[in-house]
Formats: C-alpha cells, sequence, structure tokens
C-alpha cells in the first residue's frame, strides 16, 4: 500500500463543486411573506439571489435585498439550508440559505423600491398564495422558515437522494 497523496490543487480540483444563493424570509405585521417578481422568469421568487465568489451567504443575502428592493436590512439568523440536486439547465447541486429578514414596519414597506430591470413587482402574500407562486423547489423553504423562526433554530431541508432508487423501484 502507498502513502503517496494528490497535490492539493490536484485534490481540490476533483472535488465536485455546487452553487449558493442566499434569500430572506420578510414578512409584513399580518405574517404575510415579501415575494418578488422577476421579469425574466415566468414565476415569483424570494428576495434574495446566488452568492458570489468568497461572498457569506448572509453578506449576499443583505447585498442582494439592497439590490431588488433598495432596503439596508440587518439580516438575522439562518432560518433554512436546502440541498437542491442538480436540474436542467443547471449543471450542479445548489444549497439554499435563507435567513430572517424580519418584519418590515409600514414605513419600510412604503420604502421599497424594486430594481426595474429585474423586477417587474413585489407582494405580500399568505403562506399558501406563496406555495402557488414560487418554483417548487423553493417553496418548501418558506413553511420551513416559518416553523425555523418560532422555533428559534435552523431547519435543514434535505431532498431525497438523487443516487438511491427511484420511488418507483422501492414498492413505496
Amino acid at each position: 500500500m502507498t502513502n503517496e497523496f494528490l497535490p492539493p490543487e490536484q485534490w481540490y480540483a476533483q472535488l465536485p463543486t455546487l452553487y449558493a444563493a442566499a434569500s430572506a424570509l420578510i414578512t409584513d405585521a399580518e405574517d404575510r411573506v415579501l415575494l418578488v417578481k422577476p421579469n425574466y422568469r415566468d414565476y415569483w421568487n424570494l428576495p434574495g439571489g446566488f452568492v458570489d465568489r468568497n461572498e457569506p451567504p448572509h453578506v449576499a443575502c443583505a447585498r442582494e435585498i439592497r439590490e431588488e428592493l433598495g432596503l439596508d436590512l440587518h439580516v438575522g439568523e439562518l432560518l433554512v439550508i436546502d440541498w437542491v440536486p442538480e436540474l436542467d439547465p443547471r449543471p450542479r447541486p445548489l444549497t439554499g440559505w435563507m435567513f430572517d429578514g424580519g418584519t418590515l414596519t409600514p414605513e419600510q414597506i412604503a420604502a421599497i423600491r424594486i430594481q426595474e430591470d429585474e423586477l417587474d413587482e413585489y407582494a405580500f402574500v399568505t403562506l399558501d398564495r406563496a406555495a402557488e407562486l414560487l418554483p417548487s423547489t423553493v417553496a418548501p423553504r418558506v413553511p420551513a422558515a416559518v416553523r425555523a423562526r418560532a422555533l428559534g433554530r435552523a431547519v435543514y431541508l434535505p431532498r431525497p437522494d438523487p443516487t438511491g432508487p427511484r420511488p418507483d423501484q422501492t414498492g413505496h
């Protein structure tokens, strides 16, 4: 048996990589959830976006909220970490980091200025309506985030193992 190891640059180069996105659970006084409607997609989304190279997820979240909504919000505790397998056309898995963006005051809501070159509108919606408007890969984060906020601890949303048996192969 040999004790040879790969040089660090080769070892790191052969590891799998993934994308990271950061978003926020932002609510109003009626516990409705803030969603945004990107003008480049057919569906609504949570305020947030992809994490830049070497950018911590909470910093990315604050940056995206500032860019998309014109709000300088304190990004609070991590509520949800979600792992989503690669899906066409995205060639790598994604981790979704969802932070507590707090409950906005009427003054903060009045101060929202959407980034018009990226967003068409925003809306505060009920949990049920959020489940209808969000893509199926994102929708589970909202009730998980609400639960995490109430529990005071983060929630992990693992997806089924894409390398495991398909549901129709397990007899279930």
